[in-house]
């Protein structure tokens, strides 16, 4: 059977008709040799190769895991997909990546902690380049070479093991993404199990990277940017984990040594409350009323970032934060009155530019004045979803609401702004939802709606409840008392979920 590249309109007929029907096949792999679908922790892979197989296969530091295949839609550049395919040779410690979109292969080997293109053809040449192709990942070829790779690298013991299929040992409560095409493998890696590597051109961010104390101090950061990164949290959609996702993302940043500035735009003050800012169980000892976002905005002489932000202690390293309060409902009218403060953010931004690396905005779940001002003001987008019908309908809203202010931007000539793609947010945990259901909802967003998907996902876990609503008693009252998920429980499933997305995100704007 020859390949027709042509017959390949979207990923799931590069997938069936280049790898499974032509590729696993020609190149010796029987369907006991290959998974498809599998997940490690944060990783999901389209298709995993065994040069060797045992039944049941323990997945363990001896197995040989040899060639990780990964398919793109016809219309994708590839090239935006080689530091992903780094992270999962080099995390996995697999030797070769083949990497597709049906017009074009291409074949990576994993040298130490790089990946080195070995071979690369189109789509129309396969027939005459699949004896090199075979040569260099075909199951007899790697056999031969005893090409073996280590998947963890935590020891002598073997406490990382999982048979497959289907008989998994790993942290309980602690599941992961399956697709149920074939005999499809999860696993849950310890946190020093999994390492993410940042992309050629930038160093990986150590574990026990020192963290600067003093967020002032013009020193106290060992890597400085030319320019702020912005961010804003978005989604139209309320009750999809977006306050959940800026406070714990921006620990998780913060840890890594970057300064963070919080801005909460939401009059609700979700993220006032969940960073500790409201230390008061009365109105009527109120310190936020006189000093928040909405001060910052409507004044272009007074209340710089300097004045309005506080620093909040809910994590270690402590951030700064802007405060939101619920007055703003009542200020959005004459605001919107007044053309300047749509940029007055902007403004005032640019005069704090060389104090932080990155700026969280929380927002409102609607297509208010504030919404605007955060997206007009943001470099990148990040769109938490629960991936329910009405957060998936509204992302049309959210993609026109974007598209609105673009336009807009365009007149202030600012660049557009970049939507890091939709974060998979408040998932359930339940296996069967995930194994079933998760990954069709997955598949839907860039199908549907056009929009890339985070690969960390976000699940609904009781540690994010129980740190949010921590409290203390000062004198005769409790106040709350929160703390990020980081904090409260450094090596919880939901901490290290929150890690590889601040990695992820950080990677995406060029700071890993």
């Amino acid at each position: 059977m020859n390949f027709q590249p042509e017959l390949c309109r979207n990923e799931s007929e590069v997938e069936s008709k280049l790898i499974v029907q032509y590729l696993l096949p020609k190149l010796g792999y029987s369907p006991d040799t290959w998974h498809q679908e599998v997940t490690f922790g944060s990783i999901r892979l389209d298709f995993l190769v065994f040069a060797t197989q045992v039944v049941p296969f323990v997945l363990d530091s001896n197995s040989p895991l040899t060639v990780v295949m990964e398919a793109k839609h016809p219309n994708q550049n590839l090239n935006n997909h080689i530091c992903r395919l780094k992270r999962y040779l080099t995390s996995l410690n697999v030797s070769y990546g083949l990497l597709t979109n049906g017009k074009e292969i291409r074949i990576y080997q994993r040298i130490g902690a790089d990946i080195q293109l070995v071979l690369q053809c189109l789509g129309q040449e396969l027939e005459v380049k699949i004896d090199e192709i075979k040569a260099l990942i075909g199951r007899e070829s790697l056999k031969e070479n005893s090409l073996q790779s280590e998947v963890f690298s935590n020891g002598n013991d073997n406490s990382g093991s999982i048979l497959l299929p289907g008989i998994i040992e790993s942290e309980p409560n602690a599941p992961t993404t399956n697709l149920p095409k074939s005999d499809a493998t999860s696993a849950n890696l310890p946190k020093s199990d999994v390492t993410t590597t940042s992309s050629p051109q930038a160093q990986p961010l150590a574990d026990n990277q020192n963290i600067p104390q003093n967020l002032d101090h013009p020193n106290s950061e060992p890597q400085r940017h030319k320019r702020v990164k912005i961010i804003a949290v978005y989604h139209n959609k309320g009750g999809v984990g977006k306050t959940t996702t800026v406070v714990n993302l921006a620990a998780a940043i913060r840890k890594t040594g970057k300064r963070v500035l919080v801005i909460d735009l939401d009059s609700q003050a979700n993220t006032t409350f969940a960073t500790g800012l409201v230390k008061f169980d009365d109105e009527e000892f109120d310190n936020i009323k006189d000093c928040n976002i909405r001060h910052l905005l409507e004044s272009e002489d007074f209340y710089p970032i300097s004045e309005v932000a506080q620093t909040s202690s809910f994590t270690n390293p402590a951030i700064n934060v802007i405060p939101a309060h619920i007055s703003l409902m009542k200020y959005e009218n004459e605001l919107n009155q007044n053309e300047a403060s749509k940029t007055m953010l902007i403004q005032k931004l640019e005069n704090v530019k060389n104090e932080y690396d990155i700026v969280l905005i929380d927002t409102p779940p609607s297509l208010n004045l504030y919404a605007r001002i955060a997206i007009i003001t943001a470099d990148y987008l990040l769109i938490p979803s629960d991936l329910k019908p009405f957060a998936n309908q509204g992302l049309i809203n959210v993609k026109e609401f974007i598209k609105s202010i673009n336009n807009f931007k365009k007149m202030l000539r600012q660049p557009p702004i970049e939507v890091l793609g939709v974060l998979a947010c408040k998932i359930s945990t339940n296996a069967k939802f995930i194994q079933h259901t998760l990954p069709k909802r997955l598949a839907a967003i860039p199908e549907r709606y056009g929009l890339d998907v985070l690969e960390t996902v976000i699940y609904e876990r009781d540690d994010l409840a129980k740190c949010a609503e921590k409290t203390r008693i000062v004198g005769n009252m409790e106040i709350a008392d929160p703390i990020s998920v980081l904090d409260f429980k450094p090596d919880s499933m939901a901490a290290r979920e929150f890690e590889l997305l601040g990695k992820e995100v950080l990677k995406q704007i060029g700071m890993a």
